[in-house]
């Protein structure tokens, strides 16, 4: 196992948790986290789909630990963060990983939670498109911000990206 991916694993996930408190957004029994997807963003090209996806899952454990996540932050982030990771991976652009985030979130993620996690985990009936837009909203301004942040560790030299800065 890398030593780096571990170490930026870490720091992903501290990012994801000690930010959550400042984001987290509740609206009616869900609580949006635009960090969450900006983590994701980060960590599907950084990392690649299976780690962004762990990302996602202990940053969802550990917030639903502290109270400022619910069970609907599970299929949203791991969603989103796993086929923003395929997404990057075949195509090597940050905007289409983003695009990932935001399908994979907004509208699977929302689906999954609306048919599976709010119904059966939260014994609550929730209107999927209420969820699509909630989830929507919060995916795409942290995807955004996911964005900005590759361009700015780029030109920082962290990290590389493609010669069109994509």
């Amino acid at each position: 196992m890398d030593t780096r991916k571990v170490a930026r694993a870490v720091i992903l996930v501290a990012i994801g948790v000690a930010l959550s408190p400042f984001t987290s957004i509740p609206i009616g029994v869900a609580k949006i986290n635009p960090t969450q997807h900006f983590v994701n963003v980060l960590g599907a090209v950084l990392l690649g789909p299976w780690w962004a996806a762990g990302i996602a899952l202990i940053i969802g454990i550990l917030r639903n630990a502290f109270g400022t996540g619910t069970p609907l932050a599970f299929p949203g982030g791991m969603i989103g963060a796993f086929i923003a990771g395929l997404f990057y991976r075949y195509t090597l652009n940050i905007y289409v990983a983003a695009l990932g985030e935001i399908i994979g979130t907004g509208l699977l993620g929302a689906i999954a939670s609306a048919l599976i996690v709010a119904p059966v985990l939260m014994k609550k009936g929730m209107a999927m498109g209420a969820l699509i837009i909630l989830f929507s909203g919060s995916t795409v301004l942290g995807s955004v911000i996911g964005v900005l942040a590759l361009k700015l560790l780029a030109r920082g030299g962290i990290v590389k990206l493609r010669p069109n800065g994509v």
